[in-house]
């Protein structure tokens, strides 16, 4: 049953370029601010908060820090930004 629902797992949902650019630039925006955000994570089911203190665009992945922990979480995973403040 494992193997069966390794195979068929759900797909993270696709999207188009402007929406990709327009999460990037919410992302930034957010990093340059120093703003608190909230980000809704494909399969997770709680959100990532914290302060965006890094932004790797050669891995793609986004360093979310709180309370002197950094979370990673890799940018095509973001489904969402909200301000947590």
């Amino acid at each position: 049953m494992d193997k069966y629902m390794a195979k068929h797992k759900a797909k993270r949902p696709t999207r188009d370029e402007f929406e990709l650019e327009e999460l990037g630039n919410q992302l930034t925006e957010a990093k340059n601010e120093e703003m608190l955000v909230s980000l809704s994570v494909w399969g997770e089911s709680d959100p990532v908060v914290g302060r965006i203190v890094d932004l790797v665009a050669r891995t793609r992945v986004v360093h979310v820090e709180r309370h002197g922990a950094v979370t990673k979480v890799p940018f095509l995973d973001i489904m969402k930004v909200n301000s947590a403040q």
